[in-house]
């Protein structure tokens, strides 16, 4: 064990002899960042300090490692510009590459390029984008500020993109996976804000805000060209995009599902649509792909005045609307108070329909709830998102929306839903019956209650005994439920006590 410690430390004390500082600008050894990329090796950092610099950059192949990155960065406390051409730069197979500070304006293409070089079997990876701003492009049609084509394990955080191009996304992504998209902000878009397509999965939209979103703020799926497809084989436009403790302001329409499968939308504030909440719709209808559908929309914040209210779902056909599961959103219209609820697909469990939220500031779009609003407490219990819009914990009973109104319980905090140790439970995994040992902190009648998955109740057992303090068992059947992963909540008062989760699995 020593010798492996002692290795490690030898191995992070070489790597850091051998990274440079490469500085670009006015009186600096390089001129452009295309110039100091080609020097550029694991571990270094390219320096740009204060100026404006022509785009029409091509860089390929820089690639740090996983214990060297490369790091492109605008100088602490300067502004530097990239100005023009018709890419600010294309990087072409980057691996292990941060690019951060940077203000990209006045392309003719795109803004940024990021790609795999069309090899679909060796993408590119592990991209760190932070702290950079997007303007306008000098550009009106399909035009994007970031477009990604084939990049996987990547984030884009604290960004901010502007005045989008009239018929293109501030971010573009076709067959991208594994990437993080938080604390951006998005305003004055074209046709989207953020599109996911070409078999894009596994992509995780937490808490940015969206101003005036263009057409879809979020365009889940899209219409992609088969060649351009990553994997090849892919059956959806897209699956596994989480969209979790957003704020959306504007938009013709925040959210929509288009040829995508398996995507959550949960704990997000949506103000003032202008025309629908949210759009189900197939645009690439090859029989090879999955019909739009198995997507969930919950826990979700809607104000909406006249113009939105009808309809407020739009669905397309070749889709299938019956299978999303739509739960526990706050609607509330507030042109019409007499308004008789959106035309969801499916019936909605646990709706809140035209109770004013009382949120603090809607022009802002803040989110904020004030102390008396219904939002606060009347949410379903979900494992994601953990924290809402400002980053604060969502409390054992959640609020709806994006921000958490309300205060943690005297009895728990819930701080990793839903793996909380304290509530055992065995067998695990369960064929029949499971003997649940739980800890009392105040004493009282007990419910238990089984939700799968998706977030949706499927057993609930209430308790006439009063138990005291102390560690207590109860017994519970998983008879009539199919094989899979399940949470179990214990609950006093409104108050979720213990959490646990558990695996049913019936021969």
């Amino acid at each position: 064990m020593k010798t492996t410690f002692f290795c490690v430390i030898c191995l992070a004390w070489i790597t850091s002899l051998h990274a440079r500082l490469l500085e670009v600008g006015n009186g600096n050894p390089y001129h452009s960042i295309e110039q100091a990329a080609q020097s550029a090796l694991p571990g270094d950092t390219i320096l740009v300090h204060a100026g404006t610099y022509p785009g029409g950059m091509f860089i390929a192949d820089l690639q740090g490692r996983s214990d060297a990155w490369i790091t492109i960065m605008a100088a602490p406390g300067e502004e530097v510009i990239l100005r023009g051409g018709g890419n600010a730069i294309q990087f072409t197979d980057p691996a292990y590459l941060r690019f951060e500070g940077f203000i990209i304006e006045g392309q003719t293409d795109n803004g940024l390029n990021i790609d795999d070089a069309g090899s679909y079997e060796t993408p590119a990876h592990h991209i760190v984008i932070g702290q950079c701003e997007w303007r306008a492009l000098n550009a009106t049609g399909n035009n994007d500020q970031l477009k990604l084509s084939g990049v996987d394990s990547f984030e884009v955080r604290g960004c901010r993109f502007l005045e989008g191009s009239t018929d293109g996304s501030m971010v573009d992504m076709v067959g991208c996976h594994d990437g993080v998209f938080e604390l951006n902000e998005f305003s004055n878009a074209g046709s989207n804000c953020i599109q996911a397509k070409g078999g894009s999965k596994n992509i995780l939209i937490m808490r940015n805000r969206f101003l005036n979103g263009g057409e879809r703020s979020l365009n889940i799926g899209g219409s992609t060209d088969f060649q351009y497809f990553r994997p090849q084989d892919a059956t959806s436009e897209a699956s596994d995009i989480h969209v979790y403790s957003n704020i959306f302001s504007g938009s013709m329409a925040p959210i929509a599902y288009v040829g995508a499968v398996h995507c959550d939308v949960v704990n997000n504030t949506i103000l003032n649509p202008e025309k629908w909440v949210v759009r189900i719709l197939q645009e690439t209808t090859d029989a090879r792909f999955l019909q739009c559908g198995d997507n969930v929309f919950q826990n979700n914040l809607v104000v909406l005045g006249n113009a939105a209210a009808d309809p407020t779902f739009n669905i397309g056909p070749s889709t299938r609307p019956e299978t999303f599961h739509i739960n526990n959103n706050l609607w509330y219209n507030s042109d019409n108070l007499s308004w008789q609820g959106p035309n969801a697909p499916v019936q909605e469990t646990g709706r809140i329909l035209n109770r004013d939220p009382l949120l603090n500031d809607i022009v802002a779009a803040d989110g904020r709830l004030s102390q008396s609003s219904p939002a606060i407490g009347a949410g379903m219990p979900v494992t994601d998102p953990l924290y809402d819009f400002y980053g604060t914990v969502f409390t054992a009973v959640r609020s709806i929306g994006a921000v958490e109104g309300g205060t943690p319980t005297t009895i728990e905090t819930l701080t990793n839903f839903p793996m909380c140790a304290r509530l055992s439970i065995s067998p695990n995994p369960v064929e029949g019956d499971m003997l649940l040992s739980f800890e009392v902190k105040e004493p009282g009648s007990f419910s238990c209650e089984l939700y799968d998955c998706l977030g949706q109740c499927v057993k609930s057992v209430q308790s006439e005994t009063f138990f005291e303090r102390g560690t207590h068992q109860l017994t519970a059947a998983t008879s009539g439920l199919t094989s899979g992963l399940y949470y179990i909540l214990i609950r006093t008062g409104g108050n979720i006590v213990q959490t646990a989760a558990i695996l049913v699995q019936h021969n």
